[in-house]
This record gives structure tokens, C-alpha cells and sequence, in this order.
């Protein structure tokens, strides 16, 4: 068994290490040179564990383990012909020895051979009773095929083997997440405090679980708990200022911010939440200030560059939201969402050719909600260009084929395009998805929504609706 990274080194690599600075040779028992390799193996310091497997092979020839060792760090240096030769000798020796069968299941892990490495684990199994450790490599090599289900019953074999397996207790909830099993993982981790009531990770993971399916005031109970038992848990006050947001409790969560930035230092997550609540306390100047510190404290956290964007929008400010929402897209050139954005504020400074490319890009990376479409044609229509934004609203229509709106949209387009039996059709379309919508279409067309035809065909849609 490997030793606890952060032991401090024992006796034997004390004089291991002065004997490597003075070039004497000392003699040591195998178990202490089985110490000193794992130590050195622990800190990532192969090259001093790999003289210390070159001494004690020289000084203990016929040690097992020591030449376990030397396997592994062949393994772990993709040494696997070698390794496995090793491995051959061995297995005549002592065939029913379970590390030679985990050594052969690294490597067949290594090679991308999971399902190898699996049947090689469980060989393993049928030849010790210490099987936690092994459980847990069964369980990572589940996750490597995409099993979650065969994954979380190996981690949950190595909580009940050791409840303060606390990777294991991540890696369960871990699995019941990516299967959306939320309600699992809520049952699981309640039956795992009946027996570990003051366990500060489970009550966090609890809440979060909570939270996840909106029983917010159940997480809020969770995160207490969490706290409770480490008044020191940073996460567990960030997630409770989470859910204090969603119940409305804007000053009690920025309280609960602001205790993660005295606990550690202050992270420009916390502030960027804390901006946000000051901006639904309605107290826009005091946000602000927080938003600033969030950039200031990592500028390459685009979503606090977003956060300043919108801030000018509210305001009107559209030179400034470009600018901050350009240091965004300067950081994530791929988020749709900032695209949108600049195509709103290009199209609010009639930067309409601007505007035209913001939008494309926004619905190129996936962003195809109706009003991208619809924002995106009116910054087209307001510069005359109706033929580009009718192909842009039958882009749209086919991803929103009953929007009232875009069809409303592209009738007044068709019609001053002169295509009137494109525009009568479009116009009887949208009358029959929303005829209460038509509000819209004398919005943005009031020169056309007056003709004599146009009130006669909603007449008529009146009258067929009746």
C-alpha cells in the first residue's frame, strides 16, 4: 500500500538520502526500501525511486514487491514489453498474487484496452480480501467505457469498505449526476448521514443535489448542515449564497459571499455573484463596482466582462457595452451568446452590416431562439435590406415554424419586396398561429398594415376564428 503523499519522510528515507549525498552504501530491509520507492513515487519523483528500485533489487534480488515496483514504474514510463516480461517470471512464481494481475490491468488500461483491464481486475478480486483499493480502480475504468451504473456500485462498494473514502463519495455522486438520476443521488446521500451525521462533503454534495432539482429550501437545510459541521467550508457558503439567490434573499446571500472571500481570498466568482445581487436589489452602481472587481481580479473570466456589457445596455450606453462586450469575444470567440449581444448593441448604434455578422455568427455556434431571428431581420429591415433579411426569417421559421412573430415579420418584408401573394400567404400564416400578435406587425409596419387588403384579410380571420 502506498504511503500518504503528505507524510512526513521516515527514518529509513532520511538515511536513504544521506547515503546518496555522501556515495556510502548502506544496507536496508526490503520493507524499508518498499517505503522509500512509494514515497518517492508519491511526490513524482521517479528518477530517485527508480535508484532506489536499482539498490534495493541489487541488495534484495528475489523481493517481490520491490520487483512489483520496478513493473509499475516501467508501466507508468510506457515500458510495456519490458513490464510485461517481468510480470511472466513473476506469475510462475506466485500466480495467485493479486498485484501482478492489477500491474497487467494498468497496462491494458494504458492501451485503451478497458474492457481487458476490467477482467483483470476482477481475477484480482477473486485473490484477496483487500479489495477497496481495487474497487476503486474498477470503478475509474467503468467511467473510461461510459458504464456509470457498474461505475457507481464499485465506489459505492469502497464507501461501505471505508466511509471517509471521500474520491469515491465524489466519484458516486459524480455518476448519479451524469445519469440525471438526481433523486438517487438524494436517497444515497441521506442513507450515507444516518451513518455519518457530521460529514461536511456529503451535506454539501446533498445540497447541491437539492438545488439541482429546485428544492431550494431543502439545499438551504444541506448547506447549514455542511457549515455546521466545518464553519470553515468555503463551498458550502458560495452554494448556499446560490440558493439564498434563487428564494430571493439578495442581502443574506451577499453575506454568505462575502464570508468566502474573509475565509480565503476573495475569487472574482464571489464577486461576480455579488455583483448580480446587488444588481436585483436594484442598486446598479454598487453591481458595477463588483463587476469591475471581478475582471480586475481575472480578467480572462469573460462572463464578468458580460456582466459590465449588460450593465451599459440597462443604461442605454451602447459604446460602452461594445467595448466590454469585445473584451468577452476576445476571450470566448465562440459563445453564441456574447455574438447575440453585439448584435443587439450594433444594431441599437445602426451598425447594421456589424450587426448582420454578430448575429450570423450567434446562430452559426447554435443560438436559434425566435428572437435572435426576429432582432437580426428588423436590423436588415431598418437599413432597407429586405431581400437578406427575408432568407434570414425562412432560416428562422424552419427552426420556429408556428412563431406568429416571424411570420408576421416576413409578410411585411415579402410585401415591400412587392411579392404580395408571398405576403398574403405569410400574413394568413401568422393570423392563424396568434391573431393577437398582429400588435407586432402594425408595430413594425405601419405604412403596410393600414392597406384596405390587409384589414380585409384580418376580417376575415376574425370571422373564421369565431
Amino acid at each position: 500500500m502506498a504511503l500518504d503523499s503528505s507524510e512526513q519522510p521516515g527514518p529509513p528515507i532520511t538515511k536513504f538520502e544521506s547515503m546518496l549525498r555522501t556515495d556510502d552504501v548502506y544496507f536496508f530491509d526490503a520493507e524499508d526500501f518498499e517505503e522509500i520507492i512509494h514515497h518517492y513515487l508519491n511526490h513524482g519523483k521517479v528518477s530517485l525511486a527508480k535508484k532506489a528500485i536499482k539498490m534495493g533489487l541489487q541488495q534484495h534480488p528475489n523481493s517481490l514487491d520491490i520487483r512489483l515496483l520496478d513493473v509499475e514504474v516501467m508501466v507508468f514510463e510506457n515500458e510495456f514489453e519490458d513490464a510485461e516480461r517481468i510480470l511472466d517470471e513473476l506469475q510462475l512464481l506466485e500466480p495467485n498474487n493479486e498485484e501482478i494481475f492489477v500491474q497487467r490491468a494498468n497496462i491494458q488500461s494504458k492501451q485503451d484496452n478497458h474492457l481487458g483491464a476490467i477482467t483483470l481486475l476482477h481475477k484480482a478480486l477473486e485473490l484477496t480480501d483487500e479489495v477497496t483499493d481495487l474497487y476503486s480502480l474498477l470503478g475509474m475504468e467503468y467511467l473510461f467505457i461510459d458504464d456509470y451504473t457498474m461505475a457507481r456500485k464499485c465506489f459505492i462498494q469502497c464507501l461501505e469498505a471505508d466511509p471517509e473514502d471521500y474520491a469515491s463519495l465524489y466519484n458516486t455522486i459524480y455518476c448519479y449526476e451524469f445519469l440525471d438520476e438526481h433523486d438517487g443521488a438524494i436517497r444515497y446521500l441521506n442513507t450515507y448521514l444516518d451513518s455519518n451525521p457530521y460529514c461536511q462533503i456529503a451535506w454539501h454534495q446533498l445540497g447541491k443535489q437539492y438545488y439541482a432539482v429546485k428544492m431550494y429550501p431543502e439545499a438551504l437545510a444541506a448547506f447549514d448542515f455542511a457549515i455546521i459541521s466545518d464553519d470553515s467550508f468555503l463551498g458550502a457558503y458560495f452554494e448556499k449564497g446560490k440558493v439564498l439567490e434563487k428564494l430571493g434573499r439578495y442581502e443574506e446571500a451577499i453575506e454568505n459571499y462575502n464570508t468566502t472571500t474573509q475565509l480565503e481570498d476573495p475569487t472574482s466568482h464571489a464577486y461576480l455573484r455579488i455583483g448580480k445581487c446587488y444588481e436585483r436589489l436594484n442598486r446598479p452602481e454598487k453591481a458595477r463596482y463588483y463587476f469591475y472587481l471581478t475582471v480586475h481580479d481575472d480578467p480572462l473570466l469573460d462572463k464578468g466582462w458580460l456582466a459590465i456589457t449588460d450593465h451599459y445596455l440597462k443604461k442605454k450606453n451602447y459604446q460602452k457595452a461594445q467595448e466590454y462586450i469585445d473584451k468577452a469575444l476576445s476571450i470566448d470567440g465562440e459563445n453564441a451568446i456574447y455574438w447575440k449581444r453585439s448584435g443587439i448593441i450594433h444594431k441599437a448604434l445602426k451598425q447594421v452590416h456589424e450587426a448582420d455578422f454578430a448575429f450570423k455568427q450567434a446562430t452559426e455556434l447554435g443560438n436559434y431562439e425566435e428572437d435572435t431571428w426576429l432582432l437580426w431581420a428588423e436590423a436588415l429591415c431598418d437599413s432597407n435590406e429586405f431581400e437578406t433579411a427575408a432568407v434570414v426569417l425562412q432560416q428562422g421559421s424552419e427552426f420556429h415554424p408556428k412563431s406568429a412573430k416571424i411570420h408576421y415579420q416576413l409578410a411585411g418584408v415579402y410585401l415591400h419586396l412587392q411579392a404580395r401573394d408571398k405576403g398574403k400567404t405569410a400574413l394568413k400564416k401568422a393570423l392563424k398561429e396568434d391573431p393577437k400578435k398582429y400588435s407586432y406587425f402594425v408595430k413594425r409596419f405601419p405604412e403596410i398594415s393600414g392597406a384596405v387588403w390587409v384589414q380585409r384579410l384580418i376580417r376575415e380571420s376574425r370571422k373564421a376564428s369565431k
